[in-house]
């Protein structure tokens, strides 16, 4: 087995799953941004969760895109709410078709993510979707502390880490945990699957907020310090907050309260006093630190070792992104 065999299993099933067809507008959009790609990271951990415990991992397909089209939909509303004009490289929903559309569609791809878990066999089909309604709130509610974030100059690195691990880190150890319970994995065996996944997603968070500052842009996929550009609270600049006195401060909150500037000087000039004050250096140790947990809890798992090394190296090559 090889991660190759999951992914063209994932795609052949998004490909044909239905949303519908009329009206047109309506089901489009969905259509549209389940084929703009990605990474695919989260159904890919369900199917490989499952594929611990059981030869027929294929019946958790269905469940796994259901998680995928999930993520999808809170992209497209976060995309709503960020203004942003471009998701993947490409014209943003609402930018392609208009708010309105991008919501509605949104909308009904909640109630497609459901009517794709309820392909999960009966003795499991509960427990699932108590954990999916719980997990959808947290992430909702992860979206929300970050919009209160922006109003706020007083956040701290505990309140930030409780956001991320909430807006991004919670669906990635529902996938994992998922996957286990479709493949009849006992509760402690999956509280460890959605453990290692929240961990490995709050060091995959905290490396997306260092990449978005030291990455290669040839490599990182985006433009690099565009989060220094729009003072975006990442746990770089909450550290640097926190850290720097005297006349470090003062150039710091001078760059910040400015709207005019340039913006390569912006981006130097921050990214000077983050290496002053060791952020980079900070920010990597808990990243390694995150992901160290998150391997733990892996590791503890008690399955045929061939089985977990595929999720394991999974796992490491996510770990070792430069984009």
């Amino acid at each position: 087995m090889s991660p190759t065999t999951f992914l063209d299993a994932l795609h052949q099933e998004i490909q044909q799953t239905k949303y519908g067809l009329h009206p047109a507008e309506l089901y489009d959009p969905i259509r549209y941004i389940m084929n703009l790609g990605g990474k695919r990271m989260r159904p890919l951990m369900t199917l490989m969760a499952a594929y611990l415990f059981e030869d027929n991992w294929q019946k958790a397909l269905r469940p796994a895109v259901a998680v995928e089209v999930f993520h999808n939909f809170t992209l497209m509303h976060d995309d709503i709410m960020d203004q942003a004009p471009l998701r993947r490289g490409q014209p943003t929903v609402h930018e392609k078709w208009n708010h309105n559309i991008a919501i509605l569609s949104g909308d009904v791809m909640l109630v497609n993510a459901y009517e794709l878990l309820l392909d999960v066999e009966t003795p499991h089909i509960k427990r699932v979707l108590a954990r999916f309604n719980r997990t959808a709130a947290e992430v909702c509610e992860g979206q929300q502390l970050d919009m209160n974030f922006e109003t706020r100059w007083d956040v701290c690195e505990d309140e930030y880490l409780e956001m991320i691990k909430l807006k991004t880190s919670v669906l990635l150890g529902f996938a994992l945990e998922l996957g286990g319970i479709i493949a009849g994995a006992d509760e402690e065996t999956t509280h460890l699957l959605y453990e290692g996944g929240v961990n490995i997603g709050l060091g995959f968070q905290l490396k997306d907020d260092l990449l978005d500052v030291y990455g290669d842009p040839a490599k990182f996929g985006k433009q690099v310090g565009g989060d220094i550009i729009s003072n975006k609270k990442t746990f770089l600049l909450i550290e640097a907050l926190q850290q720097a006195a005297g006349p470090l401060r003062d150039e710091l909150t001078g760059w910040i309260a400015r709207t005019e500037f340039d913006k390569a000087e912006k981006v130097q000039a921050v990214t000077r006093i983050y290496d002053q004050l060791g952020i980079r250096q900070l920010t990597e140790q808990r990243i390694n630190n995150y992901f160290a947990k998150g391997f733990q809890n892996l590791e503890q798992i008690a399955v045929d070792p061939a089985r977990k090394a595929l999720l394991l190296d999974f796992a490491e090559q996510l770990i070792g992104r430069e984009s």
